[in-house]
């Protein structure tokens, strides 16, 4: 024994304390976690989960998913950053980086270094602001990590790096090396002060679309209406309860008026006339802006879930319809399901997209009639290759969601 002032401490426990100091990870803040994977879930009554396969399964799919995700698409980006790859160039864009952020938050519990992560994707965001807002991520940056496409924002990318915030909160508190629920609180007022409309109270297509055509359209794909409630949760501000309100009634409206057949949702919506329509050809991106595309396929995870964790109706409907058309188009084989349809059900894509059949496999969860459906999505998922970041991202969440993993604020 050596005694070190009215100490005495053993070599052997010292050794013990360097060794520890070597193998924890530079930033590690040892906050507990409050919300380990898997959280298991109550969904709302009446909803259900695959029952293929057993809970553990499922729970195995994910953290596989996960593991295959984060060796593929989440990087280092100098000292005390992290990104999401999202393209073989090594660009990202803040949608990429919103998902890295919901993924670490979440899977927090089963990755050990899940907070060392995430705090390294909001060191990031915090480097990379836009101009007009500086609370507000910059859309896309280079492999240099320069902005690249003009410094402004995309509203999707923003409303899930704040989400995820929220979620960190829960999950390690605020105490820490980052104030958390403050930076919540901090891009939550920006969303509202450049992202929303507040004379339509609809959700613009990022900071810079404050006029003419583009400061009334919105896209479906952003209607993340449990993000909505969250923010208004954290920050008592009623005036996001008016956006998730507007986004109900414009779901609503597309659906009455334009995929009363299908309950599909297109990729941009305008306001011309006093009504929500899809959007013409090329307003934005391609020609299919106004067609069930790469934006909307989203769509189904993303109402969907709001219904699994609050029990909000106002979209069952249009979800209803949705499950029992892509059922019989494909004839319940998720295989058959292709990337690119119209709103009337015309089909136009080719390819077998994940980033298209699992959103399918959440909205299956409404309803006991889609039991047998739900489990073919769950295989068909699972089972998959990798395809590319934004299909295995979209793949990797619908899977958290079905499992009965997903939780909120």
């Amino acid at each position: 024994m050596k005694k070190y002032g009215k100490l005495a401490v053993s070599w052997k426990t010292l050794m013990l304390f360097c060794l520890a100091l070597i193998i924890i990870p530079a930033g590690s803040s040892f906050a507990a976690v409050n919300k380990p994977f898997p959280a298991h879930t109550t969904y709302t009554s009446g909803s259900i989960k695959p029952n293929n396969v057993t809970q553990a399964s499922m729970d195995n799919s994910v953290r596989t998913k996960w593991d295959q995700w984060k060796a593929a698409y989440l990087k280092p980006a100098g000292t005390g950053k992290y990104y999401v790859k999202y393209n073989s160039d090594g660009e990202t864009v803040s949608e990429a980086h919103g998902y890295g952020m919901l993924f670490t938050v979440q899977m927090a519990g089963y990755d050990s270094s899940a907070q060392t992560y995430f705090d390294g994707l909001y060191n990031y965001y915090k480097a990379h602001p836009s101009a007009i807002n500086a609370y507000l991520m910059s859309w896309k940056q280079n492999s240099s990590f320069q902005n690249i496409e003009g410094e402004d924002s995309a509203t999707d990318g923003d409303m899930d790096i704040a989400f995820s915030l929220l979620l960190a909160d829960k999950q390690w508190g605020s105490s820490g090396t980052i104030n958390y629920l403050q930076a919540a609180k901090n891009i939550i007022t920006a969303i509202m002060n450049n992202e929303i409309n507040q004379t339509q109270w609809t959700i613009r297509l990022g900071d810079w679309a404050d006029s003419g055509s583009y400061n009334t359209a919105t896209r479906p794909s952003d209607f993340m209406l449990g993000h909505l409630k969250a923010f208004q949760s954290a920050t008592g501000d009623t005036r996001w309860q008016n956006v998730v309100d507007k986004t109900y009634t414009i779901i609503n409206s597309l659906y009455t008026n334009y995929s009363s057949s299908t309950g599909l949702l297109p990729d941009f919506v305008v306001y011309s006339g006093g009504v929500y329509k899809p959007a013409a050809a090329d307003f934005l991106e391609d020609a299919n802006d106004g067609n069930y595309n790469y934006n909307s396929c989203r769509t189904p995870w993303r109402i969907t879930t709001d219904y699994l964790i609050t029990g909000d109706s106002r979209a069952l409907a249009q979800l209803g319809k949705l499950n029992s058309w892509i059922k019989t188009k494909v004839n319940s084989t998720p295989g058959n399901i292709k990337d690119g349809y119209k709103l009337n059900g015309t089909l136009f894509g080719s390819y077998n997209s994940g980033a298209f059949y699992a959103p399918f496999g959440v909205s299956a969860m409404t309803s006991s009639a889609n039991q047998s459906w739900l489990n073919s999505l769950w295989s068909h998922t699972a089972s998959s290759s990798s395809e590319g970041y934004y299909e295995d991202s979209i793949k990797l969440f619908s899977l958290i969601v079905m499992s009965g993993n997903w939780w909120t604020y």
